[in-house]
């Protein structure tokens, strides 16, 4: 499967922004999706992820209640709704898939066998 991030932006802090994930060559609803972010000389973190079906979800305690995980998988496509963005939110999003049996979610990116080519987003103070 082939995975290709977009949505990413310049906003301010407060604004809103959602990223989509859109899959090519094999149907999203095979596996289950993470979004992940890199800050500048930081460490990729798991931000949130969601099962095949979208019934089981989980999000970093960073994004708790603010960021939300969805899916469409008619359109082959999982989204990353982020609301009252922070400066601290600020990173390369990325989101990759992994093979999982139904209704399992992976929080390491270890788990993860395949990639998009990620999404910038910057948020101002």
């Amino acid at each position: 499967v082939q995975l290709q991030a977009s949505g990413g932006g310049l906003v301010q802090a407060g604004d809103s922004l959602r990223l989509s994930c859109a899959a090519s060559g094999r149907t999203v609803s095979d596996y289950a999706v993470g979004w992940f972010r890199q800050a500048p000389g930081k460490e990729r973190d798991v931000v949130a992820g969601i099962s095949r079906a979208g019934t089981v979800k989980f999000y970093a305690d960073s994004v708790k209640g603010r960021f939300t995980i969805s899916r469409d998988n008619a359109k082959n496509t999982v989204y990353l709704q982020m609301n009252s963005l922070k400066p601290e939110d600020t990173a390369v999003y990325y989101c990759a898939a992994a093979h999982t049996v139904t209704g399992a979610i992976v929080r390491s990116p270890l788990g993860y066998a395949y990639w998009g080519q990620g999404t910038l987003v910057t948020v101002s103070s």
